[in-house]
């Protein structure tokens, strides 16, 4: 039993997991630093208020903190936005970049090019239609 669940530990992927859930805390506290060192202040800047925290309406009574969603919004589409630019499109850049260097140079004509040029040669050969 105990060999087994170490097997089970001990596999790639667990492992790999292990470790993709690490860097991903790690980078998440380095992106909300970036995020509340850097954009928020150009938020306040631009928008005169950094915080909706305290934003609320009410009806009958009952009060709707609208801000903290709006917190919420702002911070996810700051750190989506920081993933995409500083993370994901350099590295499709590279992955293509790579791709494109792996892809044989092949001056040959595609497969159903040759094809067709066989049956127009077979049907010039049998001569013209009768």
């Amino acid at each position: 039993m105990l060999k087994e669940f170490r097997d089970f530990i001990l596999r790639g992927n667990v492992v790999e997991l292990a470790v993709a859930v690490i860097v991903g805390a790690a980078f998440s506290a380095v992106v909300t630093a970036l995020a509340a060192s850097f954009i928020t202040p150009l938020i306040a800047l631009i928008g005169g208020k950094s915080d909706f925290s305290g934003l609320v309406f009410t009806i009958s009574g009952t009060d709707f903190p609208y801000g903290l969603f709006l917190n919420a919004l702002i911070a996810f589409l700051i750190i989506a936005g920081i993933v995409f630019f500083l993370v994901v499109r350099p590295m499709n850049t590279l992955m293509a970049r790579i791709r494109r260097e792996d892809e044989p140079g092949s001056d040959a004509p595609a497969e159903d090019v040759v094809l067709l040029t066989e049956i127009r040669d077979l049907l010039s050969a049998q001569g013209p239609a009768r």
